[in-house]
């Protein structure tokens, strides 16, 4: 199958960047699997030792005219803007934040949780993946004084106030990485936007992701990259985080619904009992790259095959707006 993607910043990304790295991820693993794969994109990508081709673009505008032209999709993770009856065949696009109030999306568009499906009026969604080679697992001895908190912490609805707030109250260590928080609190430790390779030293030394957002989270990659590491997530209780932590009967940390329960939660030594490698092992079934693209061929096909994915255009359908804080 000839599958094109396209997208303007460089990959591999140095630092942040998750829907970037979903993108690299994907075309790495499509391409493993013997699939010729095309990224349309930066003149600086290094793609090729991936097995991409890549197509260098200097004018965004006019992407298009270089799509090959025995393409059989072509996968976009953004709306494309303006007209796009002329990829209707072939086009796929994954939305990975929510939309905005009455904002459409393509009839071929998938998600990236049920959850997230569900808030757009849609039924249709894959997983996101991680690479799990660049996220070596080894067994460590948990302390329950050490967590790390993984986000934008400028974005409020990611909740960084009330992390600290529970850390402090709680006399437990808060490790912020990819953001600052300026305090004289010994409890909190700023690393600001961190690369992989500081990513990983972080997790290496904390007992639990904290991740009590106060929106619809979509996905949160925050939350599988702990998991991968052994860690448990302590989440809130909106959008995927509950799909994401509870697998049927099977919890991978604990879902709050105050900011009193996130505190109490943290002074309760290692609540959760389950074994590191187990919560591993969740994640190499449920959210490996390589059954991500299992899962997009699957939709790569139906759409070959002239499927529409969706009755109509899906839209956010929750009464508040998908960035209002939701209450914790």
């Amino acid at each position: 199958m000839k599958i094109v993607f396209e997208h303007q910043g460089i990959l591999p990304v140095k630092k942040y960047g998750g829907t970037e790295r979903i993108i690299y991820w994907l075309m790495k693993e499509l391409a493993k699997m013997g699939h010729e794969i095309f990224l349309i994109g930066n003149a600086k990508s290094k793609v090729e030792e991936i097995k991409v081709k890549l197509i260098p673009c200097l004018d965004h505008k006019n992407w298009v005219s270089l799509i090959p032209k025995d393409a059989d999709i072509v996968h976009l993770f953004y709306k494309p803007q303006g007209p796009h009856n002329f990829l209707e065949k072939k086009l796929l696009v994954t939305i990975e934040g929510n939309g905005q109030a009455h904002e459409q999306f393509p009839l071929n568009t998938l998600f990236v949780s049920r959850s997230h499906a569900e808030n757009h009026g849609a039924k249709h969604f894959v997983y996101n993946g991680i690479d799990l080679a660049e996220y070596p697992y080894c067994e460590k001895q948990s302390s329950w004084k050490n967590f790390i908190f993984l986000a934008k912490g400028r974005w409020k609805v990611k909740n960084l106030a009330g992390c600290a707030l529970a850390a402090k109250r709680a006399k437990v260590h808060l490790h912020v990485a990819g953001g600052r928080i300026w305090s004289l609190s010994k409890y909190l430790h700023s690393y600001g936007m961190v690369d992989q390779k500081k990513k990983l030293e972080i997790l290496k030394k904390c007992d639990a992701l904290l991740f009590p957002v106060r929106w619809h989270e979509p996905f949160g990659i925050a939350v599988i990259e702990a998991m991968a590491m052994g860690l448990p997530v302590i989440g809130g209780p909106y959008g995927s985080l509950p799909e994401l932590i509870n697998d049927g009967e099977k919890n991978y940390g604990a879902i709050v619904k105050t900011q009193s329960e996130l505190e109490a939660i943290l002074k309760v030594y290692n609540p959760f009992k389950i074994p590191a490698s187990e919560i591993r092992g969740y994640v190499e079934k449920k959210f490996s790259a390589a059954k991500m693209a299992e899962n997009y061929l699957i939709f790569y096909r139906r759409i070959i095959n002239g499927e529409k994915l969706n009755k109509g255009p899906p839209c956010w359908r929750p009464a508040l707006g998908p960035e209002e804080l939701l209450p914790l």
